[in-house]
Parts: structure tokens; C-alpha cells; sequence
């Protein structure tokens, strides 16, 4: 390697909120500070155009908006964004390696910040939709349909605590699941049965959305008839699962059983100097907030690494 290559203090892969917020603080503790992200400031939450849950908002803020200030701030302070693909990692290296598209990097720790990206549907029209009648998560967006008939499509944990969510603001909710069972915990069933403005809609998969600008309904087929039946709605949330990018790290870091980052709220992973913020890694909840904690625990934890070394 060159004496002329620079070597980061750190270098941040993922430009979300767990991402600009790592940044934000490491350059603010003197770190040399390198975001690498491959599409526009904010990650997925560019794609919710109201963001009411964020403190300091009292009227909310679209996402692509956060996503800006955030990498504003930071690079106030002088952290560097390039926009490229990272295609490989050498975390085990002295120093890290990241290879991009447009050369490698080189940084004494390194802060994932990848993200995870929702499963959709692969209906014709879902991507088009998004923002306007279909969502990914209720907690973020339910609010926008208050006193409204909204259905949710899964049958996991995720999908039932969408649904229960959902009952104390909407006047109708439709659990959609494509099996007869539900894979959600039992804690979760009573309640379902229980909430009167809830109907579980068995067997059921969704074969075509429908819209006018916006989402106006669906139509369902029966899996084991094929009945089809159409269903008016004002809003779909989609609860199907999450994938955690972390394909570049396998062999590298430890993941759990859903390919998650094993890291504690420390957010240190098993490669000292290597540390995992925000939808990445394994946690409880997956919020903008929750992610930019993260962030700056992540930069805290590399600020003190570095001073040992």
C-alpha cells in the first residue's frame, strides 16, 4: 500500500440515520470520517413521505428531507460522503479494506450501517404505490390513516402487532395471511380475536392493487378455491419480513439465524474496530430513532477503540 493512501479513522458503510448519525459524532470527536453510500442520503426511510415519531418535528418531516439534514450536519463538521456500491470488505485487515466501484478505502474501524430492506409483495404497481396507500411500516405511517380502512398482509409477529397498532387509529383492518394459521405468537392471537374493528382474512393472498393516483382497494384470490374477491381499502401495510444487507459480511462477522449483525448495544461485533448500527444488526426495534442511537453509540465505541491502539 502507498504512503500517500489515506487511512480513515473510520469509514461508515450505509447513509441512513444510523449511518449520518455515526458520523455526525465521530468527526464531532476529531475521527477522520468517510460515509459511503450508493443512492441519496437517508436510506429507507426516503421512502416514507411522513415521519411523525421523530422528536423534533412537531409537524412531521418526509424522509428524503431527514435523510439531507442529516448528511448536512455531519459534513458541517467535515465528514466526507462518496456515493458509490461497496463490493467487498477486509475487516480482518490491517487496516480495513472496503473495495468500491471507484477504488478501495482504507480506515482504522469500520461502522455497517447497511440497513435492512422490507420483503414486498412483487405485485404489479407495489413500487409505484409506495407513499401513496402502501407501506412498510405502521408504526410510521398509520398514523395518515386515522378513522380509515387500512389491511395488513402477513402472519408473523410483525404483521399481528401492525394490525393491533393499527386498530387504535383506523375504523377497519384486515389481517391478510395467505394460511389458514397464524406464525405470530400466541400472545398476539387473543387479542386479534378479541379486537372487535379487526377481521382476519384466511387464505388469502393479494393479486392485484388498485388505484387512482392512490391506492383505492385490492383484489384478493382464495389459495385453495381461487375465488377472487375485491377489498376497498385506503392503505396496505406489508408485513412480510425484512432482508438485513449483510451479504458482504458472511464468512466475516458473526450473524444471527435471519442474517442480522450479532451486536449488543454496544454495537460491537465479534472483529474488534468493527461495529454494527441501526436495521443491520440484531434488536428489538427498527425505528429512525432506535437507528440513530445507534449511530452515535456505534462512534463512541470507535473513539474509544481508537484510543487505545
Amino acid at each position: 500500500m502507498s504512503e500517500n493512501v489515506k487511512i480513515y479513522d473510520t469509514v461508515i458503510l450505509g447513509g441512513g440515520p444510523a449511518g449520518y448519525t455515526a458520523a455526525l459524532y465521530a468527526v464531532r470527536s476529531g475521527l477522520s470520517t468517510l460515509v459511503l453510500e450508493k443512492f441519496s442520503p437517508g436510506g429507507q426511510m426516503t421512502q416514507t413521505a411522513q415521519i411523525d415519531n421523530y422528536p423534533g418535528f412537531h409537524e412531521g418531516i418526509d424522509g428524503f428531507t431527514l435523510g439531507y439534514q442529516m448528511q448536512l450536519g455531519a459534513h458541517r463538521f467535515g465528514a466526507e460522503t462518496v456515493q458509490t456500491e461497496v463490493l467487498s470488505v477486509e475487516l480482518k485487515a490491517d487496516p480495513k479494506v472496503i473495495t468500491t466501484d471507484v477504488g478501495a478505502y482504507y480506515a482504522k474501524t469500520v461502522i455497517i450501517a447497511t440497513g435492512a430492506d422490507h420483503k414486498h409483495l412483487g405485485v404489479e404497481g407495489e413500487t409505484e404505490l409506495i407513499g401513496r396507500g402502501v407501506g412498510y411500516c405502521a408504526a410510521c405511517d398509520g398514523m395518515l390513516y386515522r378513522g380509515k380502512t387500512v389491511a395488513v398482509v402477513g402472519g408473523g409477529n410483525t404483521a399481528a402487532a401492525d394490525a393491533l397498532f393499527l386498530s387504535r387509529v383506523c375504523a377497519k383492518v384486515y389481517l391478510i395471511h395467505r394460511r389458514d394459521t397464524l406464525r405470530a405468537s400466541k400472545i398476539y392471537h387473543e387479542p386479534l380475536e378479541n379486537t372487535g374493528n379487526i377481521q382476519i382474512l384466511w387464505n388469502a393472498i393479494v393479486e392485484t392493487l388498485h388505484s387512482d393516483k392512490k391506492l383505492t382497494g385490492v383484489t384478493l384470490r382464495q389459495v385453495k378455491t381461487g375465488e377472487t374477491v375485491e377489498l376497498p381499502l385506503d392503505g396496505l401495510f406489508v408485513s412480510v419480513g425484512q432482508a438485513p444487507n449483510t451479504d458482504l459480511f458472511k464468512g466475516q462477522l458473526d450473524l444471527d439465524e435471519a442474517g442480522y449483525i450479532k451486536s449488543g448495544e454496544t454495537t460491537e461485533t465479534n472483529i474488534p474496530g468493527v461495529y454494527a448500527a441501526g436495521d443491520v444488526r440484531t434488536k428489538e426495534l427498527r425505528q429512525v430513532v432506535t437507528a440513530a442511537a445507534d449511530g452515535a453509540v456505534a462512534a463512541h465505541m470507535a473513539e474509544g477503540y481508537l484510543s487505545k491502539i
